[in-house]
Parts: structure tokens; C-alpha cells; sequence
């Protein structure tokens, strides 16, 4: 489902500008995509809490992802490829919440750690396996065999959710309710306002995603300029090297929730933050991928975990957890979207390496807010039987 989620997506930047499309083109039908994510997440998980067909939500969004991608081949004009992004997006942000819904409804929030922890895990060693055979496929047989690739993926993801029985899913326990109290016992909208710990998390990710996201592609242009690096091998290479980390951490994000519950394992990402910007404005170099992606792999992998866990906590009670997971998400998209923007201005005025440093310096402002309202955070983030701890504001 990892490689289904994001159809040829990652590789249709190379597809158009092998015809003949600009940079500024591509771009722009790529943030239109991400414009599009980003508005509908919250939607989309205030739908998987509502409905009863939380499959079907998986099923679809799989076969509009499909559908979408081949709306590439179908026409070069510039408003089929930016509604194939839009609709790709679209589909995309519907099966986070939908996945974490069902994973949720059958493990309970007894369970949810657990086996969240092991989605993403597999998750990420999806993302591996995909990008090397899409890779390959792509040298050997053209740009079709990734389309080819995503659509078996597809076919898979799909089958694997029908195997699931409709009746494993417990739809009130899906959603962050008690056993029997049905759709009634939902609370308002307003509890995601309400709520002081959600909104503290949904701060800290943003100041988070504000720094983290440009760190990536700002340190790729800054190896090439620096005449270090093969850009094709070195791009290949963040995110094998990111995803593989990615796959640990997730696993050791679990365990450690477990032990010690997710204040401390969500600490960690945002000191991991400020230390990547400082390695990478010290090591311009083509092996200096190693240790800055190693460092995005831990923060990644821990948040793949933590973050989905701690909402479910949060919100247990209330039946918006979904919506509440869409929310917190489009926060970190917001965040990831400004900072190309910030960084690379950031780069051009004053070089590369102070804006890998102020890039990084985001991150203090999340440790800061974390830091500040522990006493508000520990008793939700530690919440080891996992009883509804937000019935009422907090």
C-alpha cells in the first residue's frame, strides 16, 4: 500500500521533463497535488469515523490513485496532469485515516501501539522495495513499467483489504468510543479546539515540519553544487537510506511507547531535528547522506509511530480520533509545504549552511513547547491503560 499510495508520483517530475516541460511547471502541478492533500485530510478522516465501510475507503482511494496515474499517458496538457496530481492527493489522504481507523478498530486501543507499529514498519520496508524495483524496472523497461508497478501494487493493497473480515472492525472502537455507545456518544467538532495536548501536538509538528521539511532537497542541491555528488544516484540514495532507518525506528518507537510511554520517543524527533541541521551544514559531501538521512530516519520513523498513537490517546472518548489524526496531519503539511519556500530563500541570501542551521533551529521552538507543557502532555502521553482521557476538554 506504500507504493500504491503515491502512484508514480515520485517519478513524474523526471516523466515531464523528459517532455519538455519546465521546472516551474512541474512544480506548480506538484503543489497544486499538495495544496489539495492538505485541504482534504481533516475531511477525509471526519468520513472513515463516520461511516461503516472503512474497507471500501482503502478500496477506492486505491483505484482513483490508479486511474489518476493513468491520466498521464492519456494527454501532455498541463490541466489532465495537474487533476491527475489533484486527484492522486486526494485518493492519498484518504487511506492514512482510513488505515489507521481500521487498525484501530480491530486492535482496540489496548492493541493500537502495537500494531501501528508494526504497519509502519512494514510500511516503510514497502517504500524501500518499491523505490528499487520502480528504479529498475524504469532502467530496464521505460517509464511504463512503474506505471505498471503502482497498478500490481494496487491490485494487491486491494485484495489484502478484502481479506480482512468486515466484522473484525469494531466501528465505535475505530473511532474512539466505548463499546455500545454508538454514533450519539460522538462528540462535536469543537474538542479538537478544545483540547489543549492535541493543539500543543499539532504546534510542535508544524514548527517540526517547518524546518524538516526542506532539509532533503536543499542538502541534494547543495551536494551537487558542490560538484559531490551524482544527482541521480544521490537522490536514490536519501531515500533508501532514510526508509531503511525508518524501519528500526518504527519498531523501537513501539517498544519504547510501550516502556515508557510517547512524551519521551516524540522528545527525541525534535532533538534529532537541530543536530541533522548542524551535520549537514558541517558535511557538504556525497557520503554525508549517511548520517543526515540516518538522522531523518529516526525522527520519521519515531513520529510514524508516536504521533498516530498519541492522537488515539488523546482523542479515546471523544469518536473524532480520525478527524483528529486528519487535523494533526494537515498541520505537518502545512509545515512541509512553507519550508522549500523559507529554506530556499534562506539559501539564497546567505548560503547553504545557515539555512541547514535555521532550518534545524525550528525544531528548538518545538522542544520548547514540549518541554513547557510536560505536566499537560505526560499524563495523556503515559496514559498506560488506555482509558478515555479526553471526555472533557483538557
Amino acid at each position: 500500500m506504500a507504493d500504491m499510495q503515491a502512484g508514480i508520483g515520485p517519478f513524474l517530475g523526471v516523466f515531464l521533463q523528459q517532455r519538455g516541460w519546465t521546472t516551474g511547471a512541474i512544480g506548480l502541478v506538484m503543489t497544486l497535488g499538495g495544496v489539495a492533500g492538505m485541504i482534504v485530510t481533516a475531511p477525509a478522516g471526519a468520513l472513515v469515523d463516520a461511516t461503516h465501510r472503512k474497507r471500501l475507503y482503502v478500496i477506492l482511494s486505491g483505484l482513483f490513485t490508479v486511474l489518476a496515474s493513468s491520466l498521464v499517458w492519456v494527454s501532455q496538457d498541463f490541466w489532465i496532469i495537474a487533476s491527475s496530481q489533484i486527484a492522486t492527493a486526494i485518493a492519498g489522504a484518504a487511506i492514512g485515516p482510513a488505515v489507521a481507523g481500521i487498525t484501530l478498530g480491530i486492535a482496540r486501543q489496548k492493541g493500537f501501539n502495537r500494531q501501528n507499529g508494526r504497519n509502519q514498519a512494514f510500511n516503510h520496508a514497502g517504500n524501500v522495495v518499491g523505490a528499487a524495483l520502480s528504479g529498475f524496472l524504469g532502467w530496464k523497461f521505460g517509464f511504463i513499467a512503474i506505471f505498471w508497478l503502482a497498478a500490481a501494487f494496487g491490485v494487491l493493497s486491494i485484495t489484502s483489504v478484502l481479506l480482512i473480515p468486515r466484522k473484525a472492525i469494531d466501528d465505535d472502537a475505530a473511532r474512539g468510543l466505548g463499546a455500545n455507545v454508538g454514533d450519539s456518544g460522538a462528540k462535536g467538532w469543537q474538542v479538537l479546539l478544545e483540547c489543549k495536548p492535541l493543539l500543543v501536538l499539532a504546534g510542535c509538528l508544524g514548527l517540526f515540519h517547518l524546518g524538516n521539511g526542506a532539509m532533503l532537497p536543499l542538502y541534494g542541491l547543495a551536494v551537487v553544487a558542490a560538484h559531490k555528488g551524482d544527482p541521480a544516484s544521490t537522490v536514490a540514495l536519501t531515500i533508501v537510506v532514510a526508509q531503511a532507518v525508518m524501519v528500526l525506528a518504527s519498531i523501537i518507537a513501539m517498544r519504547m511507547a510501550e516502556a515508557r510511554g510517547y512524551w519521551l520517543v516524540i522528545l527525541i524527533t525534535f532533538i534529532a531535528l537541530p543536530i541533522r541541521g548542524l551535520v549537514a551544514a558541517s558535511i557538504i559531501t556525497g557520503w554525508g547522506v549517511y548520517p543526515v538521512q540516518v538522522l531523518d530516519g529516526i525522527g520519521a520513523g519515531l513520529q510514524s509511530v508516536a504521533v498516530p498513537g498519541l492522537v488515539a490517546r488523546i482523542l479515546n472518548g471523544t469518536g473524532r480520533v480520525n478527524v483528529g489524526q486528519g487535523a494533526v496531519m494537515t498541520v505537518q503539511g502545512v509545515g512541509a509545504a512553507l519550508s522549500p519556500a523559507l529554506g530556499g530563500a534562506i539559501a539564497q541570501a546567505v548560503g547553504y549552511k545557515t539555512a541547514f542551521v535555521v532550518l534545524g533551529c525550528f525544531a528548538l521552538g518545538s522542544l520548547a513547547l514540549w518541554l513547557r507543557f510536560r505536566s499537560l502532555l505526560t499524563p495523556v502521553c503515559d496514559n498506560a491503560d488506555d482509558t478515555a482521557v479526553a471526555a472533557s476538554p483538557v
